[in-house]
């Protein structure tokens, strides 16, 4: 095992330390070489096969870390996810060449929920249109829906989606929910688990917090839009494949949704003529939700701390292989 202060560290998460300056300073005393991201962007594979060699350990953002980018990396010992998803991790090739991979599971479940529940709010009271109209000089009267006495239907009933749900309860809305690892009935915070289906009809808000699977990209189907329920809102904080895009634009141009709200794309950032963006009832964030104080430096100090401790030949605390 090479001494900590031999050992040469990644960072590419874009918002690592911008809260807490002590992070940078903590694994530069404690290690012999920090390299840091300057592009201000989640780094693709090229970018990253240059940079891997000679790397020991690597506290890694939003990077396409594929089988070709893994195969630069001679002397990895682990790739220390800044944040939960690690749905851009060849994982296999990871365990072939005996990387840990790591994440940072709950750290950012409150911020993340915090922003569903805004645009929940925003879509509810065309707060966008309200303030864009504004500024121009216009004084609308814009009709909006209240949550009081609507459903709330939330997919994935995690540390995200019981967030959501906790946030929601004074707000005297009905909460459904659907996790395919939790049995239906009384779950937490006054929510009812049903079946998926059930969820997906009877929701007049509908936001979604599933891990991105195998099976489950491109859920949010022509048919799935399908069943929902005439004139709700869809909200998507979690990853952008979930998502048909065409699907969810044929939608709210038929009138069939009265608005989506977009933290995530297939392709981030999207293509700026991507027609979802020039929809006024279509609210977009460019993948803000773990960018809070809190969720930063929990993330940022998770990541560090498994770093770390398997450089130092101990077993992380958020090992996924």
């Amino acid at each position: 095992m090479k001494p900590l202060k031999e050992c040469r560290v990644l960072v590419t998460a874009t918002s690592y330390g911008k809260n807490d300056p002590t992070l940078f300073s903590h694994l530069e005393a404690r290690v012999g070489e920090v390299i840091y991201n300057t592009t201000g962007k989640p780094l693709d594979s090229k970018q990253l096969q240059a940079l891997l060699r000679d790397i020991d350990g690597y506290i890694a953002g939003l990077d396409c870390i594929d089988r070709q980018a893994i195969l630069y990396a001679n002397r990895l010992q682990v790739i220390a996810r800044y944040g939960v998803g690690v749905d851009a991790v060849d994982l296999a090739a990871a365990k072939e060449r005996g990387i840990i991979v790591t994440n940072t599971p709950g750290a950012n479940s409150v911020s993340v929920a915090e922003l569903a529940v805004g645009m929940m709010l925003a879509l509810a009271r065309n707060l966008v249109t309200a303030t864009q109209a504004t500024k121009s000089g216009q004084w609308p009267r814009l009709n909006g829906v209240s949550i009081e006495g609507k459903t709330v239907g939330i997919l994935g009933f995690g540390s995200i989606g019981k967030n959501v749900a906790k946030r929601l309860c004074g707000f005297d809305c009905t909460l459904l929910a659907y996790d395919p690892l939790l049995p239906e009935g009384p779950g937490d915070y006054g929510v009812q688990l049903l079946s998926q289906d059930e969820v997906i009809e009877q929701a007049d808000f509908l936001t979604l917090h599933c891990p991105l699977l195998e099976d489950n990209w491109g859920m949010v189907n022509d048919n799935f839009l399908a069943r929902m329920k005439p004139g709700a809102f869809l909200i998507n904080t979690a990853r952008g494949e979930l998502v048909d895009e065409e699907a969810l634009l044929r939608a709210l141009q038929a009138g069939r949704l009265s608005g989506a709200a977009l933290d995530v794309f297939t392709r981030q950032p999207p293509d700026p003529h991507n027609p979802l963006l020039a929809l006024p009832q279509v609210i977009v964030t460019p993948h803000t939700g773990a960018h809070s104080d809190g969720a930063s430096n929990a993330m940022g100090w998770g990541a560090l701390v498994n770093c770390l401790a398997v450089l130092q030949g101990q077993e992380p605390l958020n090992r996924v292989v």
